[in-house]
């Protein structure tokens, strides 16, 4: 479409995680927004869905998904609202095929679900390295000297295959690993018709989605001011933006909801895991958000402008995982007095009879919560024990599964034998079960070898 023939779109980030709460989508699709966006992955979510893939090869995309769009599709059929997600994780095909399946169970037709696929590499991340030499871009390490159990490899991919995707006719995109902002951006290059080379408007609309895709961080959640002044922190905000065909953008929250939206939470959310804010760097655009503009044109109202942007680099990110063992761990409460001493030799007992037991471990971690788990030495006790109480956190990673669920055993006896605490386990208690533990490996690979396996599949139901 040109630009006349949308004078402006409304957009609403209706998730931020995966886990986040599903009922607040109906307050915004009573706002009649025209695209709702579900951003539901992170790397942790990405390697949570690999192993449920592993366990059932029919899952791998988020298990939320069924209740989000059967929430959404009477709106998508009634009235024209759009979907777009990323919800299908490491499996958007099987994704896709819930979505055909609620429509149905709904009694729906007409719809045209989309899937994107492409961006899962695991299969040829070896061939890949063959051919360019992957390098692991945070330490340096190449791929083929240190790869070992290969769990999941993905792409971060970018707008232009949801763009394909609605200009097909799409009413609901389902993709896996797609960089969060641009599943905001999509809607506004297919709505507006903008160019991949105008470069500032595609910098707006990242700016949008960046402010857009954490849920209700910009909208009064998650906020380090004066928190407690947000109104009703409990009937949750999620972001609405009203975009304009300039680039220019409205930000507001549905009505009779809690939070805030204002200067503060805005530019909060904006500067949120923004390494350098001048070149924020996306699939789409390399977006400079140091010339934005925010104002607050009314109460819950803030007006978003003025980013720029330049070309993208040629390389996706990736993320490939491999397997590193298994890791448990025990978590105790020490109470006072001397709470923190008795911790930590808690801690070396523990380690101890690990030892003695002959149990071998191959990482140790310990944190003191309540004296330096969040911010270790930076935030120092008034003496040297002032904390009332401690929560003692003994974690470890065992190449097996069994020696790392036996070493947990080793902490029960501390309880009558050790420094009196009050033998308080909590959370996954004294003995905690073993999960996988997985090694993230960021990688760079050039577009070229990525785009060539990207395709998008629409199904009408």
């Amino acid at each position: 479409m040109d630009d006349a023939s949308r004078r402006s779109v409304t957009l609403a980030g209706g998730q931020g995680m995966y886990g986040d709460d599903v009922p607040s989508v109906s307050r915004l699709l009573d706002e009649r927004i025209d695209y709702l966006c579900l951003e539901a992955l992170a790397e942790l979510t990405v390697s949570i869905l690999a192993k449920d893939r592993g366990r059932d090869e029919s899952l791998g995309y988020t298990k939320d998904l069924g209740q989000y769009l059967s929430l959404a599709l009477p709106a998508v059929a009634d009235r024209g609202l759009r979907v777009i997600t990323n919800a299908g994780g490491v499996n958007p095909v099987a994704a896709g095929r819930l979505a055909v399946e609620v429509a149905r169970t709904q009694g729906l037709s007409g719809l045209k679900i989309a899937t994107v696929v492409g961006d899962d590499l695991t299969a040829q991340i070896d061939s890949l390295d063959r051919e360019l030499g992957l390098i692991n871009v945070d330490d340096g390490r190449r791929w083929r000297d240190h790869v070992d159990d290969l769990v999941f490899a993905n792409a971060y991919l970018g707008a232009r295959p949801i763009v394909d995707a609605l200009e097909q006719g799409a009413d609901v995109v389902i993709t896996g690993r797609v960089a969060d902002p641009c599943l905001f951006l999509a809607p506004l290059v297919h709505e507006f018709g903008w160019a991949w080379d105008d470069y500032d408007r595609l910098a707006c609309g990242i700016a949008v989605g960046h402010l857009s895709e954490c849920g209700g961080q910009s909208t009064g959640g998650n906020f380090s001011g004066d928190w407690w002044t947000i109104e009703q922190p409990w009937n949750w905000a999620y972001p609405i933006v009203e975009c304009d065909a300039d680039g220019s953008a409205v930000l507001r929250k549905a009505a009779g909801v809690g939070g805030r939206v204002d200067f503060d939470t805005v530019r909060h959310q904006l500067l949120y895991e923004v390494h350098d804010p001048a070149a924020y760097l996306t699939p789409d655009v390399v977006a400079d958000f140091t010339s934005i503009r925010l104002e607050e044109v009314d109460q819950d109202r803030v007006r978003i402008s003025g980013a720029t942007g330049r070309t993208a680099t040629p390389t996706y990110k990736a993320l490939a995982a491999t397997a590193l063992g298994w890791a448990a761990e025990s978590r105790v409460a020490v109470s006072w007095p001397d709470a923190h001493a008795k911790a930590q030799a808690i801690a070396q007992v523990f380690r101890k009879r690990v030892a003695i037991a002959g149990l071998t471990v191959d990482a140790w971690h310990e944190e003191y919560w309540g004296v330096n788990a969040l911010h270790g030495s930076t935030v120092p006790l008034k003496d040297d024990d002032d904390a009332p109480e401690v929560m003692l956190r003994v974690a470890w990673r065992c190449r097996d599964r069994r020696t790392a669920e036996r070493i947990g055993r080793q902490m029960p006896p501390i309880g009558l034998s050790g420094p009196a605490w009050g033998v308080n386990g909590t959370g996954k208690g004294m003995i905690g079960s073993a999960s996988q533990h997985l090694e993230l490996w960021p990688i760079l690979i050039d577009k070229g070898h990525v785009d060539a396996g990207v395709r998008v599949q629409v199904e009408t139901v």
